[in-house]
């Protein structure tokens, strides 16, 4: 006989122990892109802050004695073809309003990474969703230090201020930006490659996986080089290169420890929740 609604529930009904609702959920089964977009936009940043910082206090001196050793030499290439004296131009912001700016330059920029990091990564969780947060968020910040920072500035290395003809600074951009397309189209590529080998042993994707990044590292030899010289000393550009793929490395280094430490904070209260 069916009970009705309004028949109190028995004793047994009572003590019995009730399943939940609904089960809880995994660890890594389920990530918001909102909460994904929060950690890409504190994760970047914090990044850009801290390259930002990094350059001011490192890169900045050298930046000042590049553009004083262009300033010279364009004083005496003046004098030497017009022979009188040069006319000196004001410059439009001051050196301590351009360093202020290039750190509020980097954390836009970090931020903007950000979000691109936040909806790339939510679109593989989709695809994988119980994988730990750390690794992934380390895996995908060393791909994306390549695509973005490693493989452009290998082909095209940083240049100090005042260095190079301003009529090609369009050129130089657009070479850039290409470099850095065929470089996430590329990293795109070489994690294709890894997924499809998922069949394979371990060694044989690794190997296929760096194949690939190096074919594509080959490919950004194919863009036109750099057509403006370099009349500055060996040491400071090289001081200047270095200091500078040093602050990528540190904005990323940053961003994946503030992605990926959000990350593990927020599987404490599952983890507890499954426990309990």
């Amino acid at each position: 006989m069916t009970a009705s609604p309004e028949t109190p529930p028995s004793p047994n009904s009572l003590t019995a122990p009730r399943s939940p609702a609904r089960s809880v959920a995994s660890p890594a089964a389920s990530s918001p892109v909102l909460a994904l977009l929060g950690r890409g936009l504190a994760a970047g940043s914090l990044g850009g802050l801290a390259a930002g910082l990094f350059s001011l206090l490192l890169a900045e001196p050298l930046m000042d004695r590049a553009i004083r050793a262009e300033e010279a030499r364009s004083q005496a290439h003046e004098q030497h073809d017009a022979g009188a004296a040069v006319q000196h131009h004001e410059e439009l912001f001051s050196r301590s309003t351009q360093h202020a700016g290039l750190v509020i330059a980097l954390v836009v920029a970090g931020l903007a990474i950000g979000v691109l990091f936040a909806v790339a990564y939510a679109l593989v969780h989709r695809r994988d969703p119980r994988s730990h947060p750390w690794p992934r968020a380390l895996a995908f910040c060393a791909a994306a230090f390549c695509a973005i920072s490693l493989f452009p500035a290998l082909r095209y290395p940083a240049m100090p201020p005042g260095v190079g003809d301003s009529g090609t600074v369009g050129d130089r951009q657009a070479m850039w930006v290409a470099a850095v397309v065929i470089s996430v189209l590329g990293m795109f590529l070489v994690w294709q490659v890894y997924v499809r080998l998922a069949a394979r042993a371990l060694p044989v994707r690794q190997l296929a996986a760096a194949g690939t990044a190096a074919a594509v590292l080959a490919l950004l030899w194919a863009l036109p080089d750099n057509p403006d010289p370099t009349p500055v000393s060996p040491t400071l550009l090289w001081d200047f290169r270095m200091l500078s793929l040093a602050s990528h490395v540190l904005m990323w280094v940053v961003f994946a420890a503030v992605f990926g430490g959000i990350g593990l904070r927020a599987l404490r209260p599952r983890a507890g929740a499954e426990a309990a």
